[in-house]
């Protein structure tokens, strides 16, 4: 199965099982909106769960704020993204598609890459223990020419991204001879700037109405709120503040499913330090974003860290944390060291002071930022990708499962009474109402115990608890585990400490001492 089919097999699954369904189906759907379904809702809530307390509640100096979305327009203004939050569209004249021209670079070079990769391993195949991959791609006439067209492509990218050189954009499109997907033709337009932010209107009348902006990011509701938190939660330097709320961008090229939306949801920290000092926490927060993703238990060959090619306007470092989807390596989360320039900014086109008086060394100044920004969505994404299989099983049959670790798993249990009398839904009955106050329990009765099984394993439930005629005598029932389905029996009195151990988000949050 190539990585394209099976990225269409998990879109499908998480419509069929209640995940992700397309915004107004009813009325032919909106194009890159989504909604969430009764399990998706679930998986989504437990991933904000798990960054919340990793941010706020395991630290002293880190607190939570809720931001409003629509905010005065000079806000904008002042953070630069009126006049600077652009991404670069081409257009084929055939299709009549629009993209947006890094993308198209980007998505080239990766084929660069895989062409590369596939070299490689054809060499290895070939050489088997003898071979030296350091030694061939240096010396393989064919990797060599393949890697010196990729740089040569990505270093003229690079400069014409940081010089805003649109003219040189399209000319790399086509000297790289890119091909729109669609028409498979190469007759581009010239590459032109549009800028991101939905606009609206506030006020009683037309006519007297104020245009407001969506906000693109939840980071300036963090801002213009730094001396309210500072102050009355008397926060000292180092210190930072956590939002979660919905963020709005006016994507043209918005693709992939859920990984790139007009309307998503952001999880968003900012750090306020001494200038001087931001490099260091850049440094530390960088590894610890990555130790979060880590612990999920998926492997760390699928996250990787790219530096960014162009820093954004505000930023004097930054880094994505990304990881290897079905369609390769793409950003889930991004870490900025933003310098001073949000709160000097704000502090410039407001007229008020936002300066922290530092008692340790008696200065009064302007903190620097560094900021981590990681999207539900894309969050939501990586952990159907990763969690997706099938599998064969002995007897001919298969599964599909979700590994979705435990502690994220939108169904922690689902309790299976063997048959549908003699007592045995009675007592399935009570071992859900001993388990539903700490956990999103089920209860199934319908088809064979098989066949119910496999439903569990298609929503990804770690627990499955089945209550026979035993379960009356003994006190005991038979827990099916998701990933092995081996089963044990255990006593109904040490089901919820078995649950808790293996469900709660303290056992994730445990590996994240440092």
């Amino acid at each position: 199965m190539t990585q394209e089919e099976l990225f269409k097999k998990l879109i499908a699954h998480s419509k069929e099982y209640g995940f992700i369904f397309p915004s107004s189906e009813i009325y032919d759907g909106l194009s890159a909106v989504y909604d969430y379904g009764q399990l998706g809702v679930e998986l989504k809530n437990n991933i904000k769960a798990y960054w919340w307390d990793a941010m706020t509640r395991l630290r002293e100096n880190i607190v939570g704020i809720d931001a409003a979305i629509f905010m005065h327009p000079r806000t904008w203004e002042a953070s630069g993204h009126v006049g600077a939050f652009n991404d670069p569209l081409i257009d084929n004249k055939d299709s009549k598609k629009r993209y947006r021209a890094d993308v198209l670079l980007e998505d080239h070079l990766a084929k660069l890459d895989e062409k590369i990769e596939k070299e490689v391993e054809k060499a290895r195949k070939r050489f088997g223990e003898s071979f030296d991959e350091g030694q061939y791609r240096t010396t393989s006439e064919r990797v060599v020419a393949l890697q010196k067209d990729r740089d040569a492509i990505h270093a003229r990218m690079v400069k014409a991204l940081t010089d805003n050189d649109l003219t040189e954009l399209r000319q790399i499109i086509v000297d790289a001879e890119i091909v729109d997907p669609v028409s498979g033709t190469r007759n581009w337009t010239e590459v032109r700037q549009f800028n991101l932010m939905f606009d609206t209107k506030m006020g009683s009348v037309a006519e007297g109405a104020n245009t407001i902006y969506l906000r693109p990011e939840t980071a300036q509701g963090i801002f213009v709120n730094f001396l309210n938190v500072q102050k009355t939660g008397r926060m000292k330097i180092p210190f930072g503040i956590a939002q979660i709320g919905k963020a709005f961008r006016n994507e043209i090229v918005a693709r992939q499913f859920i990984f790139r939306m007009r309307e998503f949801e952001q999880m968003e920290m900012q750090f306020f330090v001494r200038p001087g000092e931001e490099m260091q926490w850049y440094e530390y927060w960088k590894n610890f974003r990555m130790s979060w993703h880590r612990a999920l238990g998926f492997g760390d060959e699928l996250y990787r860290f790219h530096d960014h090619d162009k820093l954004a306007h505000y930023a004097n470092a930054a880094a994505d944390v990304e990881f290897r989807f079905p369609f390769g390596f793409k950003e889930v989360e991004g870490i900025h060291s933003r310098t001073d320039f949000d709160l000097g900014n704000h502090e410039k086109f407001s007229g008020k002071k936002l300066r922290y008086f530092d008692p340790e060394t008696g200065e009064s100044y302007v903190p620097y930022v560094v900021e981590t920004s990681i999207g539900v969505d894309r969050m939501v994404l990586q952990i159907l990708s990763a969690s997706y299989a099938e599998e064969q099983l002995d007897g001919g049959e298969s599964r599909v499962v979700m590994r979705i670790p435990s502690q994220l798993a939108p169904v922690k249990v689902a309790v299976l009474p063997l048959v549908k009398k003699d007592g045995l839904p009675e007592i399935a009955r009570g071992i859900i109402d001993a388990l539903k106050y700490d956990h999103n329990v089920h209860y199934d009765e319908k088809d064979s115990i098989g066949k119910r099984y496999r439903r569990q394993d298609a929503i990804g439930t770690p627990f499955c608890v089945t209550v026979d005629h035993t379960s009356g005598e003994d006190g005991t029932v038979t827990v099916r585990h998701r990933d092995t389905m081996e089963q044990q029996r255990v006593a109904i009195a040490d089901l919820p400490a078995l649950i808790n151990k293996e469900c709660s988000l303290r056992s994730l949050l445990e590996k994240l001492k440092n």
